[in-house]
């Protein structure tokens, strides 16, 4: 199904699954070279009229940071929400695909509600322990996947922030792990750290400049 690019999303995925308890599912961090990959599963209340959800619910990726600071909040306080992470050793362990899938299953789990079906973004439809579709670019089409997609950037930048103070010159609040020319040099200077994800590219490159070096 095709949608116009200025289309915000709605209801209708959540409405046609015919499910009571309809979950949103998103994850943040899959990119970057350092830290957790996190997701989170939301339950809105989509019979509880329209007022009862957040105004203004999106791709959090259009949203500035204190916008999806504050939507974050209206979402807790009018949704079921569950949070999973997978971190950087599981990520080595796994691949990243599959340690989002973990992560994914894992906010499932934290719901205090076990959902009838999820909606996911993506092109993948991992098992969390309920029916589920798979919906690309969902973030864009699905309220339920839009307010997953800002709890787990939230979750995920605030989780970055707070190791930026564990491991100071890396730039963790600024970049949040991912591939900069700031991170790369500070991998270069300083060397990685346990929240490096030694699977990545440039993060094993630096590995074997230790291993080869004196």
């Amino acid at each position: 199904m095709s949608r116009a690019a200025d289309t915000a999303p709605d209801l209708s995925l959540e409405k046609a699954s015919g499910a009571e308890q309809v979950c949103g599912i998103d994850e943040a961090g899959r990119g970057p070279w350092a830290g957790p990959v996190v997701a989170a599963a939301v339950i809105l209340p989509i019979y509880g009229g329209r007022d009862m959800i957040p105004e203004g619910l999106d791709d959090s990726k259009k949203l500035s940071a204190d916008r999806r600071t504050v939507l974050a909040l209206d979402i807790r306080a009018s949704s079921l929400v569950g949070v999973g992470v997978a971190d950087p050793q599981e990520i080595d362990e796994l691949n990243i695909r599959q340690a989002t899938f973990l992560a994914m299953a894992r906010a499932v789990a934290a719901l205090p509600a076990p959902p009838d079906f999820a909606l996911i973004d993506g092109r993948d439809a991992p098992d969390v322990g309920c029916p589920a579709e798979a919906v690309i670019k969902g973030d864009g089409r699905s309220l339920s996947i839009a307010a997953a997609s800002i709890i787990a950037k939230t979750v995920r930048d605030e989780l970055m922030i707070a190791a930026d103070i564990d491991f100071p010159g890396y730039g963790f609040a600024r970049h949040k792990g991912y591939g900069t020319a700031a991170h790369q040099a500070a991998l270069d200077k300083l060397g990685i750290t346990p929240l490096h994800r030694k699977s990545f590219a440039p993060v094993r490159a630096r590995l074997a400049l230790d291993v080869e070096s004196p």
